[in-house]
């Protein structure tokens, strides 16, 4: 059995990036075994792992909670952020190049975290997404501080269909001088959405422009659904 780390190394990179490149999200099927997933649900209980519970409808993000980890994240989780991060750099990298921002990011996660610290943003951005039927979550971006990484990943923890109905990822694309494109997505147990955190580059006749994008989940119609989001960015609280 393969671990995460060569999972990750034997992903189609060039398939993901120009996924990317076109639409702003690619998925990686099957990241996480079945065994990984319900383990990252049963740690749902373990407040001790947690430095903060949201409840979405207390700020009107939607129906359901969420959960940041605290540091030190637990092994699989670090070994998936550290390990997907410098492939994602490369392709943010691509991205601030054709929209002519001087930005550039390391290519070492450890870092970004460092540009993150001394900007103040200290505190783990990981999480965990719980929503039972009803729930949904507004459209969104996290962005959490002045220093941010445009690319994020959420893995699906549980079986669409099977363990719950409705729930689907949405992403909108707000086009310059046009309405908006809604994109919708239900990756399977274990699949992993690599999707933008707030804008990718689009060519047009006068050279590349930026397409703002937000996400957010629609409403569980039935059972019980868990993510794990996963953002490379800390966060200032």
């Amino acid at each position: 059995m393969k671990t995460i780390e060569q999972k990750i190394v034997a992903t189609d990179w060039p398939a993901v990036t120009e996924a990317m490149h076109h639409k702003g999200y690619a998925i990686i099927p099957k990241l996480l075994s079945d065994e990984q997933c319900e383990e990252l649900k049963a740690s749902y209980d373990r407040t001790d792992l947690y430095r903060k519970t949201v409840v979405m409808e207390r700020y009107r993000f939607g129906l359901g909670e969420y959960r940041y980890f605290n540091y030190p994240l637990p092994g699989l989780i670090d070994q998936i952020r550290s390990a997907i991060y410098p492939h994602l750099a490369t392709i943010a990298n691509a991205w601030f190049k054709a929209l002519s921002i001087e930005a550039q990011f390391p290519l070492k996660h450890a870092e970004l975290l460092q540009q993150c610290h001394a900007n103040g943003q200290d505190k783990a951005t990981v999480l965990i997404l719980k929503y039972g039927a009803g729930g949904f979550n507004t459209l969104h971006q996290d962005l959490y501080g002045a220093i941010y990484f445009p690319i994020q990943v959420v893995l699906q923890l549980n079986e669409p269909g099977t363990d719950f109905t409705g729930g689907e990822f949405v992403l909108t694309q707000q086009v310059p001088r046009a309405q908006s494109k809604a994109i919708v997505l239900q990756p399977g147990k274990g699949d992993a959405v690599i999707f933008t955190t707030n804008f990718k580059p689009e060519k047009g006749a006068r050279g590349y422009y930026r397409v703002n994008m937000k996400h957010g989940v629609s409403e569980v119609r039935a059972g019980e659904r868990h993510t794990l989001g996963i953002i490379f960015h800390d966060a200032l609280s």
